[in-house]
């Protein structure tokens, strides 16, 4: 009598339910690197190899544990790429008698699950995904009948239930957020220490040449990897985290800097995604350091609210919403996405900086994200499902779980307000508070027409203007309504015909 117990790329965890269902010595473990999963949309070669590196070495620690491991690699011959064919092909090889798994993450990988039982006539058990502090039933009982999901008042009852700077009922410092100390320009000259480095060992190097083989043509550059891919790597990185850059986390938090690539940021978001690391003990890490007095309350309550709020608040929202929640276009963009985000040239130094930051890396930070590339897409009316399908191959922590909602709803305000209470949209000015960039562009960021003008000027206002209808009643907007209003008609006409020259030049 075995059981089968399929393990996918982002379970990498030894506490994982379906391990604690069954013993070593009942089970076989199957771990499948299918063409399909690297190609459903074209993954950066970088997150490629992370996933199938830290699958390997997790193989390799369960094997050491005791288990028995039937790991199917990609240049396997008899690999059929596709997740059901790899458990029945597992199914028949090991006369399997049951099949345990957990619930996949995404919807399609669910989809998947649910063909199993049928594809292998075995019984089929698919277990919670227990590893995150939020259940999707809570999540959807908490968000039954609101017309918007503020995401400040689920983390609230996050904090509650967790205890994480709590004192009592009540926060710690007597604030839930410090969003507003959060948000400082860095001085000039300043220094960031770099974070810690993971040479590939030569596991991770053979993943790399396979990858570079079979995916050289997708954006990104796999030169430079040096991702953490087990355990005892994602610690080491949490700890230097922790130790040299927690305390600066929370007043650069928001800032951008010229070739600067990482700032205070942790990194940390693919080893959680993959199950390297577990977010209760990444929030109390941080915690402990501000009760060790060696990191502010701002910087700790800052990071916590990542992992805490906006990371349980996502994978929520993501089940919530249900399965067409990436069709969604509420401003009804259609315009394809532009050339530059895959890298052609582009003389916008925010722009040219962030996704350079992303070809390199696999990784640009969550402001990047949102103020430049997500608020040009959405400024020059991109098609939301294009941005969504972009960001879900070039970045290593992007699963759909957590990016849809960061795309689809912050990002590009395609749900029409179930997540954001307002468009993040944005000019110039907020690029030159937040930046250094604009000091080396050759545009001005104080023009909004002209041939030096900014084109986030011109293009801030049309988006306005074209939206005027749809977004007119947002009272969040009332202000920069107001401001539209104020220009003159030969003003608006002459903004208008600034944007409208630039789009031209996206096609």
């Amino acid at each position: 009598m075995t059981t089968l117990v399929p393990i996918l790329g982002d379970q990498l965890s030894h506490t994982l339910a379906s391990l604690r269902a069954v013993t070593p010595a009942e089970a076989v473990v199957l771990m499948m690197e299918v063409a399909d999963e690297a190609t459903y949309v074209p993954h950066h070669p970088q997150k490629i190899a992370l996933f199938f590196s830290a699958m390997r070495h997790f193989a390799d620690e369960l094997r050491e544990q005791g288990w028995t491991v039937d790991y199917v690699r990609l240049d396997d011959p008899a690999n059929t790429g596709d997740f059901a064919d790899e458990v029945a092909r597992a199914a028949q090889r090991h006369s399997a008698s049951r099949i345990i798994s957990v619930a996949g993450g995404e919807w399609r990988v669910v989809d998947s699950q649910q063909t199993w039982a049928e594809r292998t006539r075995l019984p089929l058990t698919v277990l919670d995904d227990d590893r995150f502090l939020c259940t999707i039933e809570q999540f959807a009982g908490w968000a039954k009948g609101r017309k918007r999901m503020i995401m400040e008042d689920f983390y609230r009852i996050m904090r509650r239930q967790t205890g994480l700077l709590m004192d009592g009922d009540q926060p710690v410092g007597g604030q839930w957020n410090y969003d507003q100390e959060n948000r400082k320009s860095v001085p000039k000259g300043h220094r960031f220490t770099p974070p810690l480095r993971f040479a590939p060992d030569a596991i991770t190097t053979e993943v790399m040449a396979l990858v570079a083989g079979r995916f050289g043509n997708h954006f990104g550059s796999i030169d430079g990897f040096s991702w953490a891919v087990t355990r005892e790597q994602a610690l080491a990185a949490l700890a230097d985290f922790i130790t040299h850059r927690l305390a600066g986390f929370g007043d650069y938090q928001d800032a951008m800097v010229t070739d600067e690539d990482v700032l205070n940021h942790s990194l940390l978001a693919p080893a959680l995604n993959l199950g390297l690391l577990s977010p209760l003990e990444v929030c109390q890490a941080a915690e402990a350091a501000f009760h060790a007095g060696t990191a502010p309350l701002n910087a700790v309550e800052g990071f916590i609210r990542q992992i805490l709020g906006w990371r349980e608040y996502v994978r929520g929202l993501y089940w919530f919403a249900g399965p067409d929640y990436t069709a969604r276009n509420h401003l009804a963009a259609t315009r394809p996405l532009p050339a530059l985000y895959w890298g052609a040239p582009t003389d916008l130094k925010c722009l040219s900086q962030a996704v350079d930051a992303t070809r390199r890396n696999a990784m640009a930070h969550h402001i990047q994200r949102l103020m430049i590339l997500g608020n040009f897409a959405m400024l020059v009316g991109t098609d939301p499902a294009e941005v969504h399908r972009w960001y879900l191959a070039v970045y290593a922590d992007a699963l759909e779980w957590v990016e849809a909602p960061n795309v689809i709803g912050m990002s590009q305000f395609a749900d029409g307000g179930l997540m954001a209470t307002k468009p993040y949209a944005a000019g110039g000015a907020y690029m030159n508070r937040m930046s250094n960039h604009c000091k080396t562009c050759r545009y001005d960021v104080k023009q909004r027409t002209g041939p030096k003008a900014c084109p986030l000027n011109s293009l801030y206002w049309d988006f306005l203007a074209r939206h005027e209808e749809t977004l007119k009643n947002n009272q969040r907007l009332w202000r920069m309504y107001d401001g539209w209003r104020r220009f003159s008609a030969e003003e608006q006409v002459r903004i208008r015909e600034q944007a409208a020259r630039f789009l031209a030049t996206l096609a």
